[in-house]
C-alpha cells in the first residue's frame, strides 16, 4: 500500500543492527501511505537477539529526525486472557516491562528527551479510540488491554503464564515496550497493536512454534492493515 520513494537495507544504514528474527526482512521502506509520509520498518530488533535496549530503539530516534509525529507499532503476542482468541487484534492501553532492560539506561542527551520521563499514559487514548472505531466500522473485533514484555527468546513456563495473568496482563510478548519508551521520551504519539498468535493455557499446555506464530500473524494481517490505513487517513485530515 506504500508508494515507495526509497528502500534501505538495514546493513546499509550506519549504526543499525541486523534483524535476525523469523519473518523479519530487515529494511526501511520510505514513502507515502494514503498521502501521509511514512517510514516503515520491515522487521525490528529484539533484546533477545543480543542487542542492548538502546540499540534496538535506534530506529525510533532516526524516524524523529525527518519529522515523525506518530509511531504505530505492531507485534505478535500470546494471550494469557482466555477471552482473546487466535487471530484477534488488541490495542495496547498500557504495558508492564519485565524485560530487565530499559533503553534509557546509560549516557543520555536531554534534547529532545527528558532524562526521567513520566509515563502515566504511554499509549495515545485518541489513537486507541480511533482504532476501536475503525474495527467496529469494518465489522471485526479489536480488544484493548495490557501487554507484558519479557526478554525471551524462550516461551514462558506455565508458572510464568499464571504470574503474568495474575499481575494484570492480557497478552505477553518480547518486543514493543523499548520502542514505546523511547517514542514517548521523544514526544511521539503512540498506537500499539498486538495480534494474538497463540493462547497460553497453563493448565492444558500446547507446544508453541515460531513458524506457527508467523502464520497466525499473517492470517490476521488484513485487520492490522485496515486499522493502520484508517489511522493514516485520519492523520491526513
Amino acid at each position: 500500500e506504500i508508494d515507495e520513494e526509497a528502500v534501505l537495507k538495514y546493513d546499509e544504514i550506519p549504526g543499525f543492527p541486523r534483524s535476525t528474527a523469523v519473518g523479519h526482512t530487515g529494511q526501511l521502506v520510505c514513502g507515502r501511505l494514503r498521502g501521509v509520509p511514512v517510514i516503515t520498518m520491515e522487521g525490528r530488533f529484539h533484546v533477545y537477539e543480543g542487542y542492548p535496549a538502546w540499540q534496538t530503539t535506534l530506529p525510533v530516534r532516526v524516524m524523529l529526525a525527518p519529522g515523525a509525529q506518530v509511531l504505530v507499532v505492531s507485534n505478535a503476542a500470546g494471550a494469557v486472557n482466555p477471552n482473546l482468541p487466535v487471530g484477534d487484534v488488541m490495542a495496547i492501553e498500557d504495558h508492564i516491562n519485565l524485560m530487565g532492560a530499559n533503553p534509557l539506561i546509560g549516557p543520555t542527551n536531554d534534547k529532545p528527551g527528558d532524562r526521567f520521563p513520566g509515563r502515566g499514559r504511554p499509549y495515545d487514548p485518541a489513537l486507541i479510540e480511533r482504532a476501536l472505531q475503525i474495527a467496529r466500522q469494518e465489522n471485526f473485533i479489536c480488544h484493548r488491554g495490557v501487554y507484558v514484555a519479557l526478554s525471551g527468546p524462550n516461551y514462558e513456563t506455565r508458572a510464568e503464564y499464571r504470574f503474568v495473568r495474575t499481575m494484570g496482563g492480557d497478552v505477553v510478548g518480547m518486543s514493543t515496550v523499548p520502542e514505546v519508551i523511547v517514542a514517548r521520551q521523544l514526544g511521539l504519539r503512540v498506537l500499539a497493536l498486538s495480534t494474538v498468535t497463540n493462547v497460553c493455557r497453563p493448565d492444558a499446555p500446547t507446544r508453541t512454534d515460531g513458524d506457527e506464530v508467523v502464520a497466525a500473524a499473517a492470517a490476521a494481517e488484513h485487520k492490522l492493515r485496515t486499522i493502520v490505513l484508517g489511522i493514516a487517513r485520519s492523520e491526513r485530515l
